[in-house]
C-alpha cells in the first residue's frame, strides 16, 4: 500500500487593509453586498464578487426559498450570471464573504462542496485558475490561488468517459 498526502499553500493577511487596492475594493463590495442576499431561512447572508479579465465586476448572493435547501449559494449564483452574461470569460479574482443575522463574521468562510465543484468546473472550462479571497466582515483574509486547491479529487468530464 502506498501512502500519499495532499497539501496546498495559501496566504493569510490579518486584515483587509493589508490587501492591494484592487483586492480590498473587491472584498468591500462583497461585504456590502451581503445586505441584499435573500436568506430568510438560514439567516446566513453570503455574497461573492468577481473581477473578470475583461474588467467587468459581477456580483452574486445566496438566494433561498421555502423549499429549503433548494436555494442557490452566492458562488453558484455568481457563476451562473457570468456564464450567461460573459460566456467563457476568465475570472481573475473572486471575493467571498458572509454576514449572519446574529453572531460574528470575523473569520474567513469557505465555499460548500457543491460550490467547490462548480468553481473547479469553471476553471476547467476556461482553462484558468480562479483566485479566491475568503473573508468575514472583518478579521483575516485567506488568499487562495486556485479553487482546485479546495477540491483536490474533483469530479470532471474525464470521469464521465
Amino acid at each position: 500500500m502506498k501512502e500519499k498526502s495532499y497539501q496546498f499553500s495559501y496566504k493569510v493577511v490579518e486584515d483587509s487593509s493589508v490587501l492591494n487596492q484592487k483586492d480590498e475594493a473587491l472584498l468591500q463590495q462583497a461585504r456590502e453586498l451581503t445586505s441584499v442576499a435573500y436568506a430568510p431561512y438560514s439567516k446566513f447572508h453570503v455574497a461573492s464578487v468577481a473581477q473578470l479579465a475583461n474588467g467587468q465586476i459581477v456580483k452574486g448572493t445566496n438566494q433561498e426559498n421555502a423549499s429549503f435547501p433548494v436555494g442557490i449559494c452566492a458562488e453558484r449564483s455568481l457563476l451562473a450570471a457570468i456564464g450567461t452574461l460573459y460566456p467563457n470569460e476568465i475570472i481573475e479574482t473572486m471575493a467571498i464573504t458572509y454576514q449572519p443575522q446574529e453572531g460574528a463574521s470575523n473569520r474567513p468562510i469557505s465555499p460548500c462542496g457543491m460550490c467547490r465543484q462548480s468553481l473547479v468546473e469553471y476553471e476547467n472550462r476556461v482553462k484558468h485558475p480562479i483566485r479566491l479571497l475568503l473573508a468575514g466582515a472583518e478579521g483575516p483574509v485567506y488568499i487562495i490561488e486556485t479553487a482546485r486547491d479546495l477540491l483536490p479529487f474533483a469530479f470532471s468530464e474525464v470521469d464521465l468517459k
